[in-house]
């Protein structure tokens, strides 16, 4: 192999390691905002079970008023 080929080979394995942390990256992000969003459906069926209302941290629904 000559200097240009390496060169290529040494920039593709670069760029593959760097597709495959990207794609843990993404994996770790998907993971985590799972876990968070069962934390939160346990805490409204819990708040469900319990009679108690859920507390919200999204847009408040909509609310029907004389305006």
């Amino acid at each position: 192999m000559d200097e240009k080929e390496l060169e290529k080979e040494r920039a593709r394995a670069i760029r593959k390691s760097q597709v495959e942390r990207q794609a843990e990256q993404r994996r770790e992000r998907a993971a985590e905002k799972l876990r968070e969003n069962l934390m939160r459906r346990k805490g409204q069926s819990r708040a469900r079970r319990a009679g108690d209302e859920d507390e919200t941290a999204g847009l408040p629904a909509a609310k029907m008023n004389d305006s």
